[in-house]
């Protein structure tokens, strides 16, 4: 528990964290706020069937109930990406900068060590994904009244009632992203390194969907968006209209063998490693 509670001290106050989760709000709030300024705006003017699709489509983003999934879709897509650059940011730093070793040097279990840093960044990791949705949704209200959208499911009751656990499976599912970034910096030794090939397992692997879907989706990434089990999903630039998904319970067990896999590989290098000098 000191170590546990050293660590989030430590998070709380480190650039890494801050940027993380400002660009995740960043990026969620500006693309919320350009959909509904762009559906008032009439983008795709004219009154052809494609411009009345098109306009239709993204008032979806900003139209309640839908628009509770589809805030917590974004938060997933863009959390998991930034969640595997902080795992490795962080987990690089604790060779770069020496704290392992110093950790080390007082008698801290290295195993103890890496396995309560992620812990640390697991909880922070909770706290930035409740406030990046909540930050959402109001941005997802100020959309659609920009939009001329009406609000009027905001209050849906049974969408309301399955937020709670749709956030603890998006939680688990970046979680695992995280785990895999932090691995990646663990055995490179290394924030750049850990950062880079992270961001290249990232786009490999949505690109790979085009060519191998049915193999990718035992993939981490993409069994992390099916673990997530969201009723709907944000169309992005790499995402393969092919691509298989698992069933969202067996997706949800293949996340849990990725994480628990991920944090055991590091967990057996730092042990092994050497790290004097």
């Amino acid at each position: 528990m000191r170590l546990f509670l050293s660590g989030l001290r430590k998070l709380s106050r480190r650039l890494a964290t801050w940027v993380t989760f400002g660009l995740l709000v960043g990026l969620v709030v500006l693309i919320v706020l350009a959909v509904g300024g762009a559906v008032n705006g009439g983008v795709g003017a004219g009154n052809g069937p494609a411009a009345t699709v098109r306009i239709q489509t993204m008032k979806e983003f900003v139209t309640f109930p839908q628009a509770y999934d589809r805030m917590l879709d974004f938060v997933l897509r863009f959390g998991g990406l930034l969640a595997l650059l902080y795992g490795a940011a962080i987990a690089g730093s604790e060779w770069g900068w020496g704290t392992l070793k110093s950790a080390v040097a007082r008698g801290e279990s290295r195993v103890g060590y890496m396995l309560t840093s992620f812990a640390s960044i697991a909880a922070l990791i909770a706290v930035g994904l409740v406030l990046a949705y909540v930050i959402a949704l109001v941005a997802a209200v100020v959309g659609a009244n920009i939009a001329g959208v009406s609000t009027s499911g905001l209050n849906d009751s049974a969408t309301i009632g399955q937020i709670p656990l749709a956030l603890v499976r998006v939680w688990f599912s970046v979680l695992e992203e995280a785990a895999l970034g932090f691995t990646i910096a663990t055995l490179a030794r290394s924030q750049l390194a850990g950062i880079g090939v992270g961001i290249a397992f990232y786009f490999g692997e949505s690109f790979a969907g085009l060519l191998l879907p049915d193999f990718v989706q035992y993939m981490p990434f993409a069994a992390a968006n099916a673990a997530a089990n969201l009723s709907v999903s944000t169309p992005t630039t790499t995402d393969a209209a092919t691509t298989a998904a698992l069933p969202a319970d067996q997706a949800l067990v293949l996340v849990a063998v990725w994480l628990v896999g991920a944090l055991l590989v590091a967990s057996v290098f730092s042990d092994r490693a050497e790290i004097a000098g």
